[in-house]
């Protein structure tokens, strides 16, 4: 204690310079441990940056920001998609209620009034058809119960309606049948000449249903046909065509729906004419088999 008090000066010096060592030790530990974190956030970020610039496409760099031509390219497609739109306006079914469901008696009223108005329409427009034609609905056409699918019942039944329309519009000569895929309990009864042996398929963007349309007239209407699918406001999409001379094929009869023969042996060769003008094009009449897709677009989530 003597020496302590004799040098008590020395001693308070000593024990604030062991303080100091201490503090400063404490705050080179602590910037050490700073720096390490510090060090191992770079690396984090060093290693994500170096993962997407490896990647393809990469985000770009300071001259190109490839994320936002991203995104623009995004906004354009959307823009696209809009546009794209107006080409597949909707069909609207018969009966058209709306959000409400279709009922039995409102389904058969309006069937039977469409097919009424679609024969009064052959007629005008000089469209020959089968007897009693009911357009691929003859399962329907004398029910007032019907077992199930009334909603896409209604819905084929406004798309049958345009197809028709479509070929009177191009004046055919006659209209041997149309016919749809079964969505109904009731279809089992149906005549296997309404009915394709398909189904719609749906994917992220829309419903397609398929048709499949057997006509028959001469090639100026063929091309009208064609036209009217193509300006059409709805999304008809033409998939394959059979274009065979019509023969003599009554309207009406099971061969006037089944599949075409193939050709066969050589073509005939036109012989010139013996004086007077030579035939350059003899046109004759032919029988068409159209399959039609109707497109319609899911509603935007």
């Amino acid at each position: 204690m003597a020496w302590i008090k004799r040098n008590l000066v020395f001693v308070i010096l000593g024990i604030l310079a062991v303080g100091l060592l201490g503090a400063s030790g404490f705050y080179i530990y602590k910037g050490w441990n700073h720096n390490t974190v510090a060090f191992n956030e770079l690396n984090d970020i060093y290693n994500t940056l170096k993962d997407l610039t490896g990647k393809k496409p990469s985000p770009g760099n300071a001259k190109v920001n490839n994320i936002e031509t991203a995104k623009e390219q995004e906004g354009e497609l959307r823009d696209w998609i809009r546009q794209a739109g107006n080409y597949f306006q909707p069909i609207p079914p018969i009966p058209n209620t709306g959000t409400n469901a279709v009922t039995s008696e409102a389904f058969a009223a309006a069937l039977r009034r469409m097919i009424d108005q679609l024969q009064q329409e052959a007629d005008t427009a000089s469209v020959a058809l089968p007897p009693q034609y009911a357009f691929s609905f003859e399962a329907q056409r004398k029910l007032v119960r019907f077992g199930s699918g009334l909603d896409l019942l209604a819905a084929q039944l406004g798309e049958v309606k345009t197809l028709a329309e479509i070929l009177y519009a191009a004046r055919v000569n006659s209209l041997d049948g149309i016919q749809r895929v079964r969505v109904s309990d009731d279809d089992a009864s149906g005549p296997q000449t309404d009915y394709l042996e398909s189904h719609s398929v749906t994917n992220n963007l829309a419903v397609v249903t398929p048709y499949q349309i057997t006509f028959r007239s001469f090639s100026p209407e063929i091309a009208q046909v064609l036209g009217n699918f193509a300006s059409s406001p709805s999304g008809f999409i033409v998939k394959s065509i059979n274009v065979q001379a019509a023969g003599s094929v009554a309207v009406g009869s099971p061969d006037a729906m089944a599949p075409p023969p193939p050709p066969s042996g050589p073509a005939p060769t036109m012989m010139p004419a013996r004086g007077g003008l030579q035939t350059v094009l003899n046109e004759q009449l032919l029988r068409v088999t159209l399959v039609v897709e109707v497109v319609k677009l899911l509603p935007k989530k």
